[in-house]
């Protein structure tokens, strides 16, 4: 049951369209009508009221769907790009509108959530929650104390000019490593490496938060249920969230 009026970016993150940051360039740039009306930010949409973005009707979603899903090498993170050969929302092809939270690049491969839940991407993808994202990295330079220690206190990334957050590291090989991160910087860990003089020959994303790829394969997914989707709700809302009645 919505507690009506609702904020009409609170509205199209409900819908699944997009997180709530994202829902205000749309409606700054008149694409989102309510009723007809062109909207403003801060408007409320009433219950029975139309919303409709670019001349499209977007109706709320009553039940929430939450995937892991393991995005191959050579997939693009988006919803259209003319360039990319191929993009996660035409490989996936679940048949409720899902998004990502959280991109990986196309040379990167491993675990994506998608999800119709805009106030989940929101909430995934703000830098002060501190979520744990994790990875396999593997890199053509055998890995050394000093290289491992300069990852843990953060890197300064001159392109970005933005000294990384403190990370963990755990060396597994010689020329692999996990890496726990706590932030989403575009192409970060590779931007880092770059920087220590290490190129990576592999990327893989193993967890987000306590969500963990497991036994997919690529090209793969499973619907979040039960107690790990109530959890990643929990560590994302705070505690008690993961008891929303809608969540299956």
């Amino acid at each position: 049951m919505e507690d009506w009026p609702i904020r009409i970016n609170h509205y199209l993150a409900k819908a699944g369209i997009c997180s709530r940051r994202e829902a205000d360039k749309l409606i700054q740039a008149g694409l989102v009508k309510i009723d007809g009306r062109t909207a403003k930010s801060g408007d409320r949409v009433e219950a029975g009221e139309q919303v409709t973005l670019r001349n499209s009707p977007v109706m709320l979603t009553p039940e929430i769907h939450v995937l892991a899903y393991y995005k191959p090498v050579g997939i693009t993170c988006t919803q259209k790009d003319v360039h990319a050969k191929k993009t996660v929302t035409e490989e996936l092809r679940y048949p409720v509108r899902v998004t990502y939270a959280g991109r990986l690049d196309r040379d990167s491969e491993g675990l994506l959530l998608m999800t119709n839940d805009g106030e989940l991407i929101n909430g995934l993808m703000r830098a002060a929650n501190f979520h744990e994202k994790e990875y396999l990295v593997k890199v053509s330079r055998e890995l050394t104390e000093e290289f491992i220690q300069k990852m843990e206190k953060g890197v300064y990334l001159e392109e970005l000019k933005q000294t990384t957050r403190a990370c963990r590291l755990e060396r597994i090989g010689k020329y692999t490593f996990t890496i726990v991160l706590t932030q989403g910087l575009n192409r970060q860990i590779r931007r880092m490496c770059q920087t220590l003089g290490y190129e990576i020959i592999s990327l893989k994303r193993i967890r987000v938060a306590n969500v963990t790829l497991g036994k997919l394969k690529p090209g793969e997914y499973r619907r979040l249920e039960g107690e790990e989707l109530n959890k990643l709700y929990s560590q994302v809302f705070g505690t008690g969230e993961g008891d929303k009645k809608w969540i299956r």
